[in-house]
């Protein structure tokens, strides 16, 4: 049940919406309080009344159920204290039914969200800059399918531009195929980086007209360059692989070269398309933005160009409900220019795009990244924490089988949920020892809660113990986990709206760290008495189910054991 609505449902507060009532319905930080609660601030104004006196009246008229055992005004405050029992069976009862759908809904009908992300460019290794968008945009498409939306993941591929008529010139002048072919994305790599360093100004005419011959159609510079593009989907399939992501077009730039020219006619005929300089532009400057640039001035098209006709490529082809890019805040205003040009454009759809926006991700060791070859990896980057994640399981646990494959798991999470446990927006200095503290607010803790619990339920079947359907009225600690757990669909619809996959990472350790008190305080297996015994067990059992189903959403693994 959603208790907001619930209770937003009941309450007449001037004129203010079922939908407002039940947003402004917060958690109290002290559950003697209750365990819900209505601040009434801001009813103040259009009631013309103290809070105070308006959560009186509110309380008075407040009509009594048995879902709501107690309303209480305090200090402007409506607090609302809900029938235990009888949101443990709801709650649990509605997990047991769901398993791993729980939380799940068809909200989204069956709409089309595309996402873009990730976006790798040809014949450069991923590095660590590069997580964020990957697991963002991998979490949320794995969240708005869970919502019913059919979410299309786009690989928006970075496969055009002069660059790769610098590759072949490189490659011309110090490659050997034999030896590429066996080094992959890192001996391309270090054949840019050698052009960058040492390349001449007849070299750069070379790379120049090599990136023509690859426009003009040229097999030998097209066969390279597609050779180039698989090495490198061959190298980031492995990482996608590791974190758990997949897509389903891999249209890059390239894709939207034949699709350009339509887009610069129906600008040219609806009169936005000005010369400046002798470059094609749309006049942004009544909207507070710079123009927006479309053709230099010898012809070359951009990346507004290129992200125009894919916008109504998009449209066109997925009939989307939003389409979202997620992409680093430095771009705020390329994405401003260019769904204000798609609007001027008539575009009504224009306003359901969206820059979902995320800070910059580094090593504690400080910079990272130049195009002189100062990168770090993103696959050492996972090595690295597998690695030592073997290490402290290994201390921790010397006789876990499989530690290997759990190893991976933790390791990995770890680096996926340090991307996404805090806001999206914030920069992140990442830290191995952080990332895989067991005590921590990690995906460790919540893994090895999980491995609690599992333990917990297999000493059970171990010991011949029949799940039953048992409930009692929940002690502090089992409601707080109730409450907790009765929250998770709530928390996916947030994280979906806010396109915020931080509120599934810190529901899953709040919720973590609920079930670990309750099994501080609370006997389990040896509890007084059987029904008490059952019914902890029936919510061990649930608590792994949830805490499962949040992890998945978020690409983390599970171990059973650990």
């Amino acid at each position: 049940m959603d208790y907001r609505a619930y209770i937003a449902a009941r309450i007449q507060a001037g004129g203010l919406s079922r939908e407002e009532i039940a947003e402004a319905i917060t958690v109290p930080p002290d559950p003697s309080l209750g365990d819900y609660a209505l601040p009434c601030f801001k009813f103040a104004k259009a009631l013309r009344k103290s809070p105070a006196a308006i959560a009186e009246e509110l309380a008075a008229q407040y009509p009594a159920d048995s879902v709501i055992e107690s309303v209480a005004a305090l200090n402007g405050y409506l607090n609302f204290r809900v029938n235990r029992a009888g949101l443990a069976e709801e709650t649990l009862l509605s997990i047991e039914k769901q398993g791993s759908e729980y939380g799940s809904s068809d909200m989204g009908g069956g709409k089309v969200v595309c996402i873009d992300y990730s976006s790798v460019n040809i014949a450069k290794p991923f590095h660590i800059g590069h997580l964020s968008t990957t697991v963002l945009g991998g979490s949320l498409y794995r969240i708005f399918n869970f919502l019913g939306y059919r979410a299309v993941g786009i690989n928006h591929l970075g496969d055009y531009g002069t660059q790769f008529g610098k590759l072949i010139a490189a490659y011309k002048h110090w490659g050997d195929r034999e030896e590429v072919q066996k080094g992959g994305i890192h001996a391309i790599n270090a054949l840019y980086v050698r052009f960058n360093n040492e390349a001449t100004e007849e070299m750069e005419r070379e790379a120049r007209e090599y990136f023509r011959l690859i426009e003009s159609g040229d097999a030998e510079a097209n066969a390279l360059f597609e050779w180039f593009k698989e090495l490198t989907l061959a190298y980031v399939e492995k990482i996608y692989e590791r974190l758990h992501i997949t897509f389903d077009s891999y249209a890059g730039e390239r894709f939207y070269t034949d699709k350009m020219q339509p887009v610069i006619d129906e600008l040219e005929e609806k009169g936005l398309l000005t010369e400046s300089q002798g470059a094609k532009i749309v006049d942004l400057e009544p909207y507070g933005m710079p123009p927006c640039l479309i053709l230099r001035s010898d012809g070359a098209s951009l990346y507004a160009t290129r992200d125009l006709a894919a916008a109504i490529y998009r449209k066109k082809t997925y009939d989307f409900e939003k389409c979202l890019y997620v992409v680093a805040y430095q771009q705020n205003l390329h994405f401003k220019q260019v769904f204000k040009v798609l609007e001027l454009m008539g575009k009504d759809w224009a306003k359901d795009l969206v820059h979902v926006a995320y800070g910059m991700v580094s090593l504690e060791e400080g910079a990272m990244s130049t195009r002189k070859g100062k990168v770090v990896w993103l696959e050492d980057v996972i090595s690295r924490c597998v690695e030592k994640a073997y290490t402290v399981i290994a201390e921790k646990n010397p006789s876990l089988e499989n530690k290997e494959r759990v190893a991976e798991q933790v390791g990995v999470g770890a680096v996926v949920f340090g991307a996404l446990y805090n806001n999206k927006i914030k920069d992140i200095v990442f830290s191995y020892d952080k990332a895989l503290n067991f005590d921590g607010e990690t995906s460790v803790y919540v893994q090895y809660t999980c491995a609690r619990a599992s333990s917990v339920l297999f000493k059970a079947r171990e010991a011949g113990i029949a799940r039953t359907d048992a409930l009692l009225p929940p002690c502090d600690a089992e409601f707080e986990l109730v409450k907790a757990l009765a929250a998770f669909p709530e928390c996916v619809v947030s994280a979906a709206k806010n396109y915020e996959p931080s509120v599934v990472a810190r529901f899953a350790v709040d919720a973590a760290q609920k079930f670990n008190k309750f099994y501080i305080e609370c006997k389990i297996l040896q509890a007084e008495t059987e029904a008490q015994r059952a019914f902890r067990l029936r919510l061990t059992e649930a608590t792994l189910t949830v805490l499962k189903n949040a992890l998945t959403l978020l690409g983390i693994g599970v171990p059973e054991k650990m």
